[in-house]
């Protein structure tokens, strides 16, 4: 890899879905460009957001905390549109307008939400695909969402010089999928934040002596009763319906006041979970949860349940983990990577597996313990920092070019 001594590289990042987007790549985004900031400063970075129709404080925050990390002034830009409306005309009217006329030229330019804008034909493309459970699952989708993906991401995936798989499985969908060159495709896994950890002395039996903090039972209406988790927005794919029959399956043979907490904004065809949901006083559908209160929630949980029919990833899954929380999870796409031999897999359709599973975890404490001992060390594996230095030394292969 070649070096510059008198010349930084500018590199274009799209940040939309970190400011428009609470939860999922959203999410993604604002943890790994943080952390690219932090262990870069040799290299000037432009950063942009479509911010139509968002509260003006929305970007300006946003902005204010890109600047506030690292030792340098960052460029930021805005485009007074939305973000659907941006990629009307970059991706179905195809305008010819490239992204450096936001940004200011540049060496690389980098989208971390499936799609590529035009670029000047100088400029290095880097794209991040999380999943293809468009192409898996389409009836689990909207279909304009659907269309808008099938026609856009092929030809961003192409156009790309590097595609960032965030899974072996994702890296081998892409592949197989789209035929894209293998050496074109690399793995870059996200990371799990320091604010997700245990605490020191983690409770095994069913409900615990956990400390609640206040604020987690008084908001959610928790109390003492243990309670099974599951994280992730309310769509097809989260098989939360599955999840629901399951629990109720298994509380109905219990005296146990356990409860099933979904944390999960709306997202879309989620109508049939709520009416499962509304069937059983012991389901608690929360909406979405705010990223700074998740961590108590996973931490107060006696059992994780991730039993989703399709992943790219499955941050979640590391996050329980990583608060000392025991794991039962999908055995499908990437889950089995991600989890390793720290969470029980079970199949997500087979509602009696899954029942099975969660009153093995809830019913035995050295199960329990075992699971713990071997999430938190699972956990320990993927940072943040680290997925940003994997991502700067894809950036920085052209240095000096």
């Amino acid at each position: 890899m070649g070096h510059r001594d008198t010349q930084t590289m500018r590199i274009g990042i799209d940040y939309t879905s970190a400011v428009r987007q609470r939860a999922g790549i959203g999410r993604y985004t604002r943890e790994l460009v943080r952390a690219l900031l932090v262990i870069d400063h040799s290299h000037q970075y432009s950063i942009f957001a479509a911010t139509g129709g968002l509260p003006d404080h929305r970007w300006a925050e946003a902005a204010e905390r890109l600047r506030s990390v690292g030792d340098r002034q960052l460029e930021v830009h805005t485009v007074p549109i939305t973000d659907d409306w941006l990629a009307r005309l970059w991706h179905r009217v195809r305008l010819p307008i490239p992204v450096e006329l936001i940004t200011g030229p540049l060496d690389v330019f980098y989208s971390p939400d499936f799609t590529l804008p035009p670029t000047m034909h100088s400029t290095h493309a880097v794209l991040t695909v999380h999943d293809l459970s468009f192409v898996h699952q389409p009836e689990a989708f909207v279909p304009q969402l659907r269309r808008y993906l099938e026609r856009a991401v092929p030809g961003s995936v192409h156009r790309a010089d590097v595609v960032l798989a965030d899974s072996a499985h994702t890296r081998a969908d892409l592949i197989a999928l789209f035929g894209i060159p293998q050496d074109k495709v690399e793995v870059i896994t996200p990371g799990v934040d320091s604010r997700f950890c245990a605490r020191s002395t983690p409770a095994v039996a069913l409900g615990g002596n956990r400390p609640r903090t206040e604020t987690i039972g008084q908001r959610h209406g928790v109390g003492d009763s243990p309670y099974v988790l599951s994280v992730g927005t309310l769509q097809p794919r989260k098989n939360y319906l599955r999840l629901i029959q399951a629990f109720a399956r298994m509380r109905q043979a219990k005296s146990s006041d356990v409860q099933l907490l979904i944390a999960g904004g709306r997202g879309w065809l989620f109508e049939d979970v709520i009416a499962e949901a509304d069937k059983h006083d012991s389901v608690r559908l929360l909406g979405f949860v705010a990223d700074e209160e998740l961590p108590a929630l996973y931490r107060d949980a006696t059992l994780f349940a991730f039993p989703s029919l399709y992943e790219g990833f499955g941050l979640p899954v590391l996050e329980a983990m990583a608060c000392g929380t025991p794991v039962v999870c999908s055995n499908r796409s990437s889950l089995p990577e991600v989890a390793g031999d720290a969470a029980l897999l079970v199949d997500p359709e087979d509602v009696v597996e899954l029942s099975a599973a969660m009153d093995r975890v809830l019913e035995d404490p050295e199960l329990r313990a075992t699971m713990i001992d071997r999430g938190l060390a699972q956990a320990t594996r993927f940072t943040w920092k680290r997925s940003a230095r994997q991502l700067l030394d894809v950036i920085t292969s052209w240095e000096g070019t």
